[in-house]
């Protein structure tokens, strides 16, 4: 497997278990049958939960557009340094992103999503050129 889809790999895990602390609040602040349920009035969720739910929702929309630039790379046979150092530097962006989004740090959260969407346009660059 080329470094690319490896980070696109590890990209689509850390997007798939990043919902697990926030239901785990959502269990223990509005109880089983509630998080599990449609309540009218449900209590509102710890700050950091809320935050991470956002975060989760912001790696999600962005693992599409990431997944389908390292896909079509790959499918046109096209991989080199600059695509495989962008795929590597999007996971460690998307990582930094969820933790600053998660403990509220503004400057490093803006900066971790630019980043990645820099990554994201340097790969698109090398499939258009």
């Amino acid at each position: 497997m080329n470094t690319e889809l490896r980070y696109l790999a590890l990209v689509s895990v850390l997007t798939a278990l990043s919902w697990i602390p926030y239901i785990l609040n959502t269990i223990a602040v509005r109880g089983l049958l509630d998080a599990v349920g449609y309540p009218e009035n449900p209590k509102p969720l710890a700050p950091w939960a809320r935050r991470l739910k956002a975060a989760h929702y912001n790696s999600v929309e962005n693992l599409a557009v990431f997944a389908a630039l390292v896909l079509t790379a790959h499918a046109a046979g096209i991989s080199n340094a600059a695509i495989a150092s962008s795929a590597t530097v999007y996971f460690w962006a998307r990582l930094v992103h969820l933790a600053a989004y998660t403990f509220a740090i503004p400057w490093v959260r803006t900066l971790a999503f630019v980043v990645g969407f820099g990554c994201q346009m340097c790969i698109a660059w090398h499939l258009l050129a």
